[in-house]
């Protein structure tokens, strides 16, 4: 990459941590500048930074000591942000989703078009060994021909851990936006792009009550559905069975299952880089864990970053905005075919992106060292 990629961050939240612990010290990036609505914040970033500037949310965007602005802001500011850098001429990477709105979304896919920069998307927990070696061994025909798959997602809610938890339940929020993305982008690497999707929702409260931090016993309103579950049609003609929810408590499935032909995989959770990946073939009997034999090894969030600037003619970025834009059309599609009551097919669709070869950590990351320091 010749001289260090310098990066801006907008948006010092709870989730800016892993990727400042992973970006801080690389040898191929460099974090120059922070910028958040809370000024106080922004300066005490950049204090433990040894090259970034505190600047206001405009100034980073139209500074030209940054190369690609990585946008952390809450969904429904998602766009706003990433508009506002690609007019400046800058790539944007930026948490998931893409945009708070299937329209939103286009509109930054279409405006980083016209201005000839990149667009990259969390997640990227799906570039580390559990879901890639699940691609591998789906890719080295394990299981056969796929048929069919589960995905399965149920927490009580995020207001029981995080401090201000408020956007979860609002635009752009709920558990199909805010969770789903790190299963779809991770059936969609597995089984291909969707093509039609069927859809149902629920609602079990209006209200949910902040567990901790300086809000603790505050109550929050819900304005979107807290459980979704639905029906995604594969182009290849697997189907899968969808069910996010911030209305459970606990479950004994696996996250995702890919049933073939011939056996059944277990996928781990898509929101960790790494975890058991299990085969049952057709006549045996018992489950064997397979060791890990694709994807980024011991991976931290800011690795789909990492990928998405060493991408280039040969190789397109593996966290693409294109992606992700697939992945939200399907997420409002299922929302939407839900409050419609009929079947909805897709406009958009997205390739799977290359393999991840079994890469060591060591190939990717930062010295140890520079990991310690950095937090």
């Amino acid at each position: 990459m010749g001289d260090a990629h310098r990066i801006g961050v907008v948006g010092l939240g709870v989730i800016s941590r892993a990727y400042l612990d992973t970006l801080v010290g690389h040898r191929a990036v460099r974090v120059t500048a922070v910028a958040d609505l809370d000024a106080a914040r922004s300066a005490a970033v950049a204090a433990e930074l040894p090259d970034a500037r505190a600047l206001t949310v405009e100034e980073l965007l139209s500074s030209p000591d940054v190369d690609t602005v990585l946008n952390l802001t809450v969904p429904a500011a998602h766009a706003e942000i990433a508009l506002g850098a690609i007019a400046h001429g800058k790539n944007v990477y930026g948490e998931k989703p893409l945009a708070a709105t299937l329209a939103d979304a286009q509109a930054v896919m279409e405006a980083a078009e016209r201005a000839g920069v990149g667009v990259g998307c969390a997640p990227d927990t799906v570039l580390g060994t559990g879901v890639q070696t699940a691609r591998a061994v789906l890719e080295a025909g394990s299981i056969g021909r796929p048929q069919f798959a589960s995905a399965v997602m149920v927490t009580p809610g995020h207001e029981r851990w995080h401090p201000h938890p408020d956007f979860y339940y609002t635009a752009g929020g709920g558990p199909l936006l805010d969770m789903g993305p790190y299963y779809l982008a991770s059936l969609v690497q597995l089984l291909g792009p969707v093509r039609a999707v069927i859809g149902a929702v629920g609602r079990l409260r209006t209200e949910r009550v902040i567990g901790s931090g300086p809000r603790a016993g505050e109550r929050i309103p819900v304005e979107v559905d807290s459980h979704v579950s639905g029906v995604l049609e594969h182009a290849g003609g697997a189907l899968t069975t969808i069910t996010t929810s911030f209305d459970g408590v606990a479950t004994t499935a696996a996250p995702i299952e890919v049933h073939g032909e011939t056996g059944t995989l277990t996928v781990p959770d898509p929101n960790h880089f790494d975890g058991e990946v299990r085969l049952f073939e057709l006549g045996g009997t018992q489950w064997r864990t397979l060791p890990p034999s694709a994807g980024y090894v011991d991976g931290a969030r800011g690795l789909g970053l990492l990928d998405f600037l060493t991408a280039d003619g040969r190789r397109a970025p593996r966290a693409s905005g294109d992606l992700a834009l697939h992945v939200l059309e399907t997420m409002t599609a299922l929302l939407r075919s839900s409050h419609e009551g009929r079947r909805i097919e897709l406009t958009t669709s997205a390739l799977p992106p290359d393999l991840v070869p079994l890469t060591a950590a060591e190939r990717w990351s930062k010295p140890a060292a520079d990991r310690t320091a950095a937090r």
